[in-house]
């Protein structure tokens, strides 16, 4: 991948980051409410979403620039293994349609805003709310991070090497995020998604027919596979349970972080939520053609020092400056939406979770939405500093327990939307015990999100995430069992 200044690719860059900056500053003015004084209306749109808004900001978020870099990037690195994220794409929609809507309903109608509100709601238990609370904003932190890595990935590219580029371009974000809120990246998302699927389908429909064919394109990814001695086309039998329990336990977790479930509360109806169930699997489609770039690297034969730089160096190789730009603009964009949302979301924990339950009981919806406004700036500065004076693989790390953590919190969030069997100190144990349990195989493990096990056969890996989560719900259930809840005075 080349990292000379291309005049022509940063003006097309340029020009459309502008758009969207714009695009920003205008959205405090889009469906603008009598008031923004009101974490509802900052943090949740007014939870007046339809059904296109919701599938362009759910999209936007859910799939984020890091996806769009990272995932070609393990394919090219491993293979068959990578496409591990198209399954579970599949998986959570049927999970979304079931559950989203009776939590959005439980969220609407007792005014709920975070994950840790309809918790305390549920259980009135302010330890377990601050358990969700804080893994919701741990889990959050890495992943806005790594939004950073993959624009920083593509800003390299364009040969806008070190840290001030992208500190303006994250300034400019929490600017207009501070005042407009969620209507921010939700007008972002419109034109973001547009120009990845524009980026998208000219890749794999143009790229192939540069590389002689798609079957040339897969026997150069075999053959590059079996030259290096790892990865292949297909997975290998000891791969099928790490495969399929890594796809289902993402697939659990990924609307339990607090950036999805903004999503999701800011839906005007449970019947939006239920429409986006079945149209969200479009992106799904998307994601299987972008990870196709991975094999387009190696019968490209790129010269490239990290799999990251496998998309940028694609685009840089095979396209004229101006598509390179265009295409690079619209990765970057694809950073802005996803941190703007998951600013949002932590900072609205952080502000009814922490700030209204311990600090200020008594703060006014114009001090509420005041907190989270500051809290957003704080958590952007945060992710900003990370990528800056901690290496990449720190935030990558940190990123891989984020998902194990996340995953913790769905008993909690989940259970009681169906039975009031669940107390919280049964639920706050589970959590520990997941939370922490599951810290601890990562950490014996090298910072893997796999363990090995044996049940008297040949050994198999299983995703440490769904191992947490079952002591997690093992812990809950025998707490709850061997507890008696406290009589009620007559």
């Amino acid at each position: 991948m080349t990292t000379n200044l291309d005049p022509v690719a940063i003006s097309i860059f340029v020009f459309f980051f502008a758009l969207v900056t714009i695009l920003g500053f205008v959205a405090s003015r889009w469906r603008a409410p009598k008031t923004m004084d009101h974490i509802d209306e900052w943090g949740l749109g007014g939870r007046n979403f339809g059904t296109w808004i919701t599938w362009f900001l759910v999209g936007g978020d859910f799939y984020t620039a890091y996806t769009i870099i990272a995932v070609p990037a393990l394919v090219y690195a491993v293979g068959a293994y990578g496409f591990f994220a198209l399954p579970y794409t599949i998986v959570v929609y049927p999970f979304v349609f079931m559950v989203m809507p009776l939590l959005w309903k439980r969220a609407k109608d007792n005014g709920y805003v975070t994950a840790g509100d309809v918790v305390f709601g549920q259980y009135g238990s302010r330890g377990l709310e601050l358990a969700v609370a804080l893994t919701g904003v741990i889990a959050t932190m890495p992943y806005i991070a790594l939004q950073l890595v993959g624009m920083a990935t593509v800003l390299q590219a364009l040969g806008l090497t070190g840290e001030l580029p992208l500190a303006v371009a994250f300034i400019i974000l929490a600017l207009y995020t501070y005042s407009a809120g969620l209507r921010a990246p939700a007008l972002i998302a419109f034109v973001k998604d547009i120009m990845i699927y524009i980026v998208v389908i000219t890749a794999v429909a143009l790229i192939p027919s540069k590389l002689g064919g798609y079957a040339n394109v897969f026997a150069s990814a075999d053959a590059a596979f079996q030259a290096k001695g790892s990865g292949s086309l297909l997975l290998g039998g000891n791969q099928y349970v790490a495969y399929a329990t890594l796809a289902l336990g993402s697939a659990l977790a990924a609307f339990m972080y607090p950036h999805t479930l903004t999503g999701i509360f800011a839906s005007n109806s449970g019947n939006t939520i239920r429409k986006n169930a079945v149209m969200l699997p479009a992106y799904t489609l998307l994601l299987g053609l972008l990870a196709l770039l991975g094999y387009m690297g190696h019968a490209a034969h790129l010269n490239v020092s990290s799999p990251n730089q496998v998309v940028p160096a694609l685009f840089q190789t095979l396209f004229p400056s101006w598509f390179a730009g265009f295409a690079f603009a619209a990765i970057a964009i694809g950073a802005l939406v996803p941190a703007a949302v998951m600013s949002i979301g932590a900072s609205n924990l952080f502000t009814r979770n922490f700030w209204k339950a311990y600090v200020n009981p008594n703060v006014t919806d114009a001090g509420e939405a005041k907190v989270a406004k500051i809290t957003s700036l704080v958590v952007k500065i945060g992710a900003l500093l990370v990528i800056a004076f901690l290496p990449t693989q720190f935030a990558l790390d940190l990123q891989l327990l984020g998902g194990i953590w996340i995953l913790q919190t769905l008993p909690a969030l989940v259970f009681g939307l169906y039975s009031k069997w669940f107390r919280a100190p049964g639920l706050l144990a589970g959590w520990f015990v997941g939370f922490f349990g599951g810290t601890y195989l990562v950490w014996i493990n090298g910072l893997k999100p796999l363990q090995a096990l044996s049940l008297g056969g040949a050994p198999f890996t299983v995703y440490i995430g769904l191992l947490a989560l079952a002591a997690n719900i093992v812990v809950a259930v025998i707490v709850n069992l061997v507890t008696v809840p406290a009589r009620k005075p007559a």
